[in-house]
């Protein structure tokens, strides 16, 4: 069972309302290999949400106490960037996930890289505060950009 961002699945649960479709990963679902999470609605933030990213480091640094998720307009979320990416966790263990596909860039789900802190989006290596967690915990993390070994993977043993 993989754990996929369910704005990637065709969900609105982007920060601006919208989705990140992409027909591979909604094909995971339908054939019931996925469970699709949105780490930030699980911490509680609604939909549509001001955008905001990770000040001070990446999402290691956030478990860390060593930086903090903030909006454009300086509001504090970390806590429910950490609650989200708790939650997902405890998703993943439920469903025995052993990957996750996460939207890449966003401050929860980046696998790669995220962006820097100062909202001129400019992006910087490192990882979002889900993606962070869930490696921590075993669970490989790939994003829409990186998974193509994966869904070969994935398809080779259908």
């Amino acid at each position: 069972m993989l754990l996929i961002s369910s704005c990637l699945a065709g969900l609105a649960t982007r920060y601006d309302g919208q989705d990140n479709y992409r027909e591979e990963f909604a094909d995971l679902l339908r054939q019931g290999r996925a469970v699709l999470v949105c780490p930030e609605q699980l911490g509680g933030l609604p939909t549509p949400r001001p955008p905001a990213e990770i000040v001070g480091g990446s999402g290691e640094d956030v478990l860390e106490g060593r930086a903090k998720v903030m909006t454009a307009a300086g509001e504090d979320v970390t806590a429910a960037f950490v609650r989200g990416a708790e939650m997902t966790l405890s998703t993943a263990r439920m469903v025995g996930a052993e990957c996750a596909i996460l939207k890449e860039s966003s401050p929860s789900c980046g696998g790669l890289r995220i962006y820097d802190g100062s909202f001129s989006k400019t992006k910087q290596p490192g990882f979002g505060v889900t993606a962070a967690l869930l490696r921590r915990h075993g669970i490989a993390v790939y994003s829409e950009e990186n998974a193509g070994e994966l869904l070969q993977l994935l398809k080779q043993a259908e």
